[in-house]
């Protein structure tokens, strides 16, 4: 070998050295909002890579219509979200492409200024940054599970999380920052969460006035409005029941909830904006799905008990289907029928059972529901990147699907959300409810890989895929050190 061959064996040995392999959730948790949804139909991601300080990221794709190779350098941006800044592609095979990037790694780190390389602009003067309290605040007016986010040792892979989405937010939303520190913090992380799932799902999101968010993909659109049950201070409902036994719980589940679960679905129907349209009838979203997404804040948990939305998602389908459902066994196979339901009622107030039968209810074209919009979630997919709090372990308990059909309960799991094992995504949770009188369906394929539930011919109908999960809490235990 000539001299200057050796020279440049040692000058990659020493170029490569300079990068890493990255894990596919530890590189997603980077990129939450960077990723195209034209590109994911373009090209096969295959490795992931960085700089030894995570500064710089790349990644090595497969082209699958032209069967070749290529790679992608990413830096922050000046509002500090990861983007594309240098791409080679039409190479001949995964491995030459492989090198490339890591020598592309090398020679952005030798151009220095990184901040200067990264910046692209088109950036808001004001990012959004939904950790930062402003000096003057007074701490004791911050919401409570804020100020846990912000502070707790614990949740120090949620804020990781939180720290990433932040700057994807667009910034013509004035109120969401301090709604999120002070007095809204259960509506709008339910809304970041919706954020993340739908982008994970390989949707490009826009921010919208009203309603949240519009959902693109090639030949998809659709669009979604978060909502959420909170606690009744007026009226019956404020009369919470505390269900004590199985019946306390059947009756609790078959009325009241419903009635919670209506009250904020059918109020959604008749609001209307300053110019007298609804949701469904504004410039943006006329003539395009739309999709309700609720989720169930109304009763938080304390030492006594679990919070609502981890026991009350059963009473959703009844109330949107005017229908529940009873089994039982029959020769050792489960028999499940739909009976129909006229009305809820509790205390003196009634309603009429079947959301989607109600008048202006052809204009929603589903319900999406998730039980696990919380801390715990944004804390699990921090852990599962890598961001887990030094001497604490997150364990995750609940039910998975039971792919028995005669099985009238979930799979009980205990999991180490730290093992290498472990994979969860953000949405593994989501159901959909298909609307069977919509004016515009949405097409059960734009969501494959959900859990999806529809009506017809009398029937309750489901599509379940295996990694869904019913329920779960997730348990952080903090190590401390042996008393001297």
């Amino acid at each position: 070998m000539g001299g200057a061959a050796k020279f440049k064996k040692k000058k990659r040995q020493a170029d490569h050295a300079l990068s890493k392999r990255l894990k596919p959730a530890r590189f997603n948790h980077y990129v939450p909002g960077t990723r195209k949804s034209l590109a994911r139909v373009y090209a096969q991601e295959l490795s992931w890579w960085s700089d030894l300080d995570e500064a710089i990221l790349g990644f090595v794709f497969r082209d699958v219509h032209g069967d070749d190779y290529g790679w992608q350098i990413l830096l922050r941006d000046r509002a500090g979200r990861f983007r594309s800044v240098d791409l080679a592609h039409s190479l001949k095979s995964e491995d030459y492409a492989t090198v490339g990037l890591r020598d592309a790694i090398a020679r952005t780190l030798e151009k220095g200024n990184l901040a200067e390389q990264g910046s692209q602009g088109d950036e808001p003067n004001e990012p959004v940054d939904l950790l930062r309290v402003p000096g003057d605040v007074d701490p004791s007016k911050l919401h409570p599970y804020f100020k846990i986010l912000l502070e707790s040792p614990a949740n120090a892979p949620a804020r990781a999380v939180v720290r990433e989405i932040g700057p994807w937010l667009a910034p013509s939303d004035p109120h969401f920052v301090q709604e999120f520190q002070f007095n809204q913090f259960d509506q709008r992380l339910w809304e970041l969460y919706l954020w993340a799932a739908l982008r994970e799902l390989g949707f490009d999101i826009t921010q919208l006035e009203a309603p949240d968010f519009m959902c693109r993909a090639p030949g998809i659109e659709f669009c979604v409005e978060a909502t959420t049950v909170a606690p009744s201070t007026s009226g019956p409902l404020a009369a919470h029941p505390e269900p004590k036994n199985n019946e306390e719980m059947k009756e609790f589940l078959a009325n009241y909830m419903p009635m919670k679960f209506g009250s904020v679905l059918t109020s959604k129907l008749s609001k209307k904006d300053a110019q007298g349209r609804r949701y469904w009838e504004r410039d943006d979203t006329k003539d395009k799905p739309f999709v309700l997404a609720v989720a169930d804040f109304h009763k938080r948990a304390d030492h006594e008990s679990s919070g609502s939305m981890t026991f009350t998602q059963s009473a959703l389908w009844p109330y949107l289907y005017g229908h529940r459902v009873e089994w039982k066994m029959v020769d050792g196979h489960l028999n499940v029928s739909a009976i129909k339901n006229q009305e809820h009622k509790f205390g003196e107030k009634v309603i009429p059972s079947g959301f989607f039968d109600q008048p202006g209810a052809e204009n929603v074209s589903a319900v999406l529901f998730s039980n696990a919009g919380t801390l715990s979630k944004f804390d699990r997919m921090g852990v599962i990147a890598g961001f887990a709090a030094q001497d604490h372990t997150y364990l995750r308990v609940g039910h998975r699907l039971n792919p028995d059909p005669n099985a009238t309960m979930g799979i009980p799991f205990a999991e180490d959300v730290a093992s290498p094992d472990y994979t969860e995504f953000w949405s593994d949770e989501l159901q959909i409810f298909h609307n069977p009188n919509a004016k515009i369906p949405l097409d059960h394929a734009w969501l494959s890989g959900l859990t999806q539930f529809y009506f017809a011919d009398g029937e309750q109908n489901s599509i379940i895929p295996d990694h869904h999960v019913w329920g779960s809490q997730t348990l952080i235990l903090a190590s401390t050190p042996p008393k001297s």
